[in-house]
């Protein structure tokens, strides 16, 4: 997505460098706005809160763009980046766990627990493989796709879609990266020799 919209996204990021935003602040800013959606969201302006995660989300990618621009991409802030981006998550799904609670939906409620595991565990089995030297960059349901999930259904007020949605293929993404990890350490598994018996 970055590629396809570079034309978009560089223009803007550099304006952003510019008028003195550091990547940090920009980093900030979105989880800040994210917050606030959740706040909304847990308030039953499902719409509204819709409507400003639209608006605060592509900061995600803004952020990046700019530690590039300007020479200063480390790895504490890819760290401090990732962490943003599943507080981020994890307060969306928490305002509307709130909601569905508020509204006596236990099944909902349930279901966008495990929505919440699957955005968890899709980005840990990813970050978990790569550090022991495996490759996990595959799946039907990553962040992006959870957004482009999660903020229609928002803005269009049928949370209830969005999290089964998020509950089911989150989880089965996870599942697809484990089995990907999996194939990986067995291809690296040598068979013993015949006739040693070791």
């Amino acid at each position: 997505m970055r590629l396809v919209f570079k034309g978009i996204i560089d223009p803007v990021a550099a304006f952003l460098n510019r008028i003195g935003l550091r990547p940090n602040t920009v980093t900030i800013l979105g989880l800040a706005g994210n917050a606030a959606g959740a706040v909304l969201i847990a308030l039953g302006h499902i719409t509204f809160g819709g409507i400003i995660v639209l608006i605060f989300a592509p900061l995600d990618v803004l952020d990046g763009t700019m530690a590039r621009m300007r020479g200063e991409v480390t790895t504490l802030g890819a760290f401090v980046d990732s962490v943003t981006d599943r507080y981020s998550e994890l307060m969306l799904l928490g305002g509307l766990i709130f909601y569905f609670l508020q509204h006596n939906n236990p099944l909902a409620t349930v279901v966008t627990y495990f929505a919440a595991c699957g955005a968890v565990l899709v980005s840990y089995v990813k970050a978990r493989a790569e550090s022991l030297g495996y490759e996990a960059k595959i799946g039907f349901l990553s962040r992006l796709e959870r957004y482009i999930v999660l903020i229609p259904c928002l803005i269009i007020n049928i949370p209830i879609v969005a999290v089964w949605i998020l509950a089911i293929f989150g989880n089965f993404t996870a599942i697809q990266r484990i089995y990907y990890v999996r194939k990986q350490a067995w291809s690296t598994i040598k068979k013993p020799a015949k006739g040693n018996k070791s």
